[in-house]
């Protein structure tokens, strides 16, 4: 193994142009059971400082080479199990660089279904098939005459040709250079062309901008590629994949016709059977894969790029909170929830119409305000959100209040989840949606770890894509964020903790479950008495774990206990308590670093350290900022053309961002319209909920398109 990791670790780092000391140690780490979130922050000697991008890339090559050598591996033992091995044959396979080069060496030794030239074979064919394969001044017509044979059902000159056509077309078909050449003219040429399928051109109108449609297909955007699959899988459309048959054709002819003769006539009607009928559907299948995998890739990189801004959103923090679940008929669900996001009252008013009781929805939110010493009010960006907002902005509070929209996308999925069942039995799903909203007000983060990604709405085709993949690159994510934000030990939820290096579910809940039977924990050092927390999960877990009362004040920073050691002898040193190092830079900055470097802690740690000391557990995330929308924009219908507003950007895609400008359909700013200058990235402009303005371009209200511009405005 230690062989394996050495091979790869030369292969991957020049692929990513890094030292192979730095992938060797990575590995060797991860090989021990280290996440990428430990090794990022606390194993920085040991990689040279790699970040969890590169930490990361460095597993997912590491992963595609460890299946590729098992397939060699397999190849290997099949072909000799067919004993056709050969010293040249086993050279090839040794040598191949890709999974493409490999399979394209196996191909003629893979166990086959009956095709048409095995069943030429068993005609005994075969001989034939080589006689025309040599070229030679022959009489095609009197050498198939000689493999006439009615027993083999071969009943005619016509016959003995067609099957012997049949083998040199899987020849053709089976040789590694043909397979390459015609590859590369794919790769290079290869248009994707896109139709309606007749008779359905009305029934699948949503896919009218995919009717007539031809552009190179590893260079298409991922966003038309996926749409087009989804058009023929739902059977709207029809692709294919080719490049100019007549070159693919003519790149064949030169690999395998070799003189201008009779023989030479039927080698050359087998190329092109072959062509037809074997490589060009084997290398249309290749393409659509390698673009379904190009676009997968985008997709689920815009996707877990919005993911990681949604979940590291601005927190309002622990304060009193009214979560509001607007709706219209059936009124608004209001919840009181303490600082701790605990449930402490619910019940339902009805401002609006069919009801209108307006008065009696004043009273009631002003008692509860001032019952539950109310400190922020969150209202769900939903059906009435808008609406709902207005009518809370006209009560007449005794303080001033804050209120904020916050986007709902999700929460009905979470109230009607196992996980909102087990949290709250007693309690409908309103009540639990509304639960939420306003926890999401408080820690977006800690809410929304309890939902499963793709139900929050910031995704880009994310049902078409590969699940898979796309499960591994989202729980990636959650990960990554949780970690870099870290929690309260003492108040994380059993989904929050899930996600902490070194933990996952059932560790997660040991601690929750001892919580509840020995009360708070009082120090990090604690958690070894937790079930099942061996020297591994705890030396993973403990530095992203606060507890902000702890006696050692260190337990609340992000310093790694195997670090403690290192602060107590500065404090010694300095003739002070540890607690007197804290937030004082004074003391800090007399610190002389480089005299603590060891051979296993460098100043990297120390610079952590020094950081850590100076803003203890400090959160990366941005302070939150009141948003307000435009008065008297309610829906589609009251906007016009050349409106200027104020929006949230609240989903970004390769082709633009969307925009919530506080009606229900939010409007798209197409990436040309995001700047006064070019831009391929739209994550160059903006952010998921940077506050914007927008002028209004376009409305299509009957198919409920809004377009929109933010060129020529100040942001």
């Amino acid at each position: 193994m230690a062989e394996q990791i050495e091979i790869f670790s030369e292969k991957i780092a020049k692929e990513l142009n890094l030292q192979p000391w730095q992938v060797f140690n990575t590995l060797k780490l991860m090989e021990g059971g280290a996440t990428i979130p430990f090794i990022a922050r606390y194993r920085k000697e040991m990689t040279g400082s790699l970040d969890e991008v590169q930490l990361a890339a460095i597993r997912d090559r590491n992963s595609e080479l460890t299946e590729m050598e098992k397939r060699r591996a397999y190849i290997l033992s099949s072909i000799n199990e067919q004993e056709k091995m050969t010293p040249e044959l086993e050279r090839q396979i040794l040598g191949a660089t890709t999974l493409t080069e490999l399979e394209d060496i196996y191909l003629p030794y893979k166990p086959k279904r009956k095709t048409r030239a095995t069943i030429a074979r068993e005609k005994g064919l075969e001989p034939l098939a080589k006689i025309l394969m040599a070229q030679q001044l022959i009489d095609p017509q009197l050498k198939a005459e000689a493999f006439i044979d009615e027993s083999k059902a071969v009943n005619s000159v016509d016959e003995a040709l067609a099957g012997a056509r049949d083998i040199i077309a899987e020849w053709v078909n089976e040789s590694k250079t043909s397979r390459e050449r015609v590859r590369n003219l794919f790769t290079r040429e290869a248009v994707i062309s896109s139709k309606p399928v007749k008779g359905k051109e009305l029934e699948g109108i949503h896919y009218q901008n995919y009717y007539d449609i031809q552009e190179p297909i590893l260079r298409a955007p991922s966003h038309r590629i996926l749409a087009m699959f989804r058009g023929e899988e739902e059977g709207f459309l029809r692709l294919s994949v080719d490049p100019d048959e007549e070159k693919a054709i003519a790149i064949l002819d030169r690999i395998f016709v070799k003189a201008d003769n009779d023989a030479a006539d039927q080698v050359k009607l087998a190329v092109k059977d072959s062509y037809k009928r074997l490589l060009q559907p084997s290398m249309e299948t290749e393409m659509r894969q390698l673009a379904k995998q190009k676009a997968d890739d985008e997709a689920i990189k815009v996707f877990a790029g919005n993911l990681r801004q949604l979940l590291l959103a601005a927190p309002l923090g622990q304060k009193n909170i009214l979560a509001i679940d607007p709706g219209f008929r059936t009124g608004c669900k209001l919840v009181c929830l303490d600082r701790q996001g605990r449930l402490l009252h619910n019940e339902t008013i009805y401002p609006h119409p069919p009801q209108n009781e307006v008065g009696p929805a004043v009273s009631k939110v002003r008692n509860l305000v001032a019952s539950y010493g109310i400190e922020a009010i969150a209202i769900g960006n939903g059906t009435a959100g808008r609406e709902t907002e207005n009518f809370i902005r006209k009560i007449p509070f005794d303080r001033p209040l804050i209120s904020i929209m916050v986007n709902e996308s999700g929460a009905s999925v979470y109230s009607a989840s196992a996980v909102a069942r087990e949290e709250f039995p007693d309690y409908d799903v309103t009540v639990r949606g509304a639960v939420s909203i306003g926890r999401r007000l408080m820690d977006p983060l800690a809410e929304l770890v309890k939902i499963d990604p793709k139900s929050i709405g910031v995704g880009q085709y994310q049902h078409d894509v590969d699940q898979k993949k796309l499960k591994g690159s989202l729980d990636s994510v959650v990960e990554l964020s949780v970690n870099s934000v870290g929690v309260n030990l003492n108040t994380a939820s059993k989904h929050l903790l899930t996600y902490i290096s070194g933990l996952g579910p059932q560790l997660a809940e040991n601690i929750v479950e001892y919580r509840k039977e020995n009360g708070a924990f009082e120090s990090r050092d604690a958690l070894k008495k937790v079930a099942r927390m061996g020297p591994k999960a705890f030396e993973q877990a403990a530095g992203f774990l606060r507890i902000p009362d702890a006696r050692n004040p260190l337990d609340n920073s992000g310093v790694h206990p195997e670090s403690y050691k290192i602060v107590k002898q500065i404090a010694k040193e300095l003739k002070c308590e540890l607690s007197d190092l804290v937030r004082n830079e004074e003391l800090v900055s007399k610190i002389d670093w480089k005299k603590y470097v060891t051979s296993e802690v460098g100043l990297p740690t120390l610079n952590d350290i020094k950081s850590e000391l100076l803003k203890p557990g400090r959160d990366p995330r941005k302070p939150i900022k009141v948003f307000e929308f435009a008065d008297g924009i309610f829906s589609i219908n009251d906007l016009h053309v050349g409106m200027v507003l104020p929006g949230i950007v609240n989903n970004i895609t390769k082709f633009g961002a969307f925009v919530d400008v506080g009606i229900k359909e939010s409007g798209l700013v197409h990436i040309s319209e995001l700047a006064d200058r070019f831009i391929s990235d739209p994550n160059e402009i903006v952010k998921l909920h940077q506050h914007v303005k927008v002028r209004v371009k376009e409305v299509d209200i009957p198919r409920k398109r809004i377009q929109l511009s933010m060129k020529g405005l100040e942001q």
